[in-house]
């Protein structure tokens, strides 16, 4: 019988995992960047629990033509491309192309949609806390830190409420410190460990991004 799940939804996570990074609360340069969609919801709990700006850092997972669901890598904003270990398994060029480009036109897209006329991110010198709602493969989450890495941070912290253990230890080589408070084995799937994880929609994100943006702006002081 499996244990029961951690987390009522994405806000009871984020307000959970803040929890483990408080040494991290009202230090001015820390910046929270959460992976949308799923992510922003987890990652607007902790920017507020921090006192700390929340943005995006968008990403989108290569899925294996003809199984989707299998990641075969991931791409980042900054044009990074991580590519995932395929045993036995060769795809044909033209299919990787055919991939690459429908998921870079998404990544545009969202970036656009979510961030709108706001400027690029700073995050040189800063401490950038990496937020999604958890990790199965963590393939999405290696190429946001290796995106974010180039970009000369002052640290790069991986935090997420769940993941998978061995997804979580194998980003310790582009991470200087990965927060992950449940471990569960066997991990199965990402919702079991929640009460409920509806789809997060577009318009779910950016109603997020903007109250956070206009929280920050009227209280500098405290962030």
């Amino acid at each position: 019988m499996m244990a029961r799940p951690y987390y009522t939804d994405r806000h009871d996570a984020g307000r959970q995992l803040a929890k483990q990074l408080l040494h991290y609360q009202d230090k001015p340069d820390v910046l929270v960047l959460a992976l949308p969609r799923g992510g922003v919801a987890v990652g607007y709990e902790v920017a507020q629990t921090l006192h700390a700006p929340l943005d995006v850092f968008v990403v989108r997972k290569l899925g294996l033509p003809g199984h989707e669901e299998y990641a075969m890598g991931a791409i980042a904003s900054g044009g990074v491309r991580v590519m995932n270990p395929l045993p036995g398994i060769t795809v044909p060029p033209e299919a990787l192309a055919v991939v690459l480009a429908k998921e870079q036109a998404e990544l545009i897209r969202r970036e656009q949609l979510y961030r709108a006329q706001r400027p690029p991110i700073h995050i040189a010198g800063r401490t950038v806390i990496l937020v999604d709602d958890g990790l199965a493969t963590g393939a999405t989450m290696r190429a946001a830190a290796v995106a974010v890495g180039q970009q000369h941070p002052l640290r790069v912290v991986v935090a997420v409420p769940v993941g998978a253990r061995d997804s979580c230890q194998s980003l310790r080589d582009v991470a200087d410190e990965i927060v992950c408070p449940a471990m569960p084995e066997p991990f199965h799937a990402l919702s079991l460990w929640y009460d409920v994880m509806p789809q997060a929609s577009d318009d779910e994100v950016r109603s997020l991004l903007q109250k956070a943006w206009h929280e920050h702006a009227a209280h500098p002081a405290e962030h």
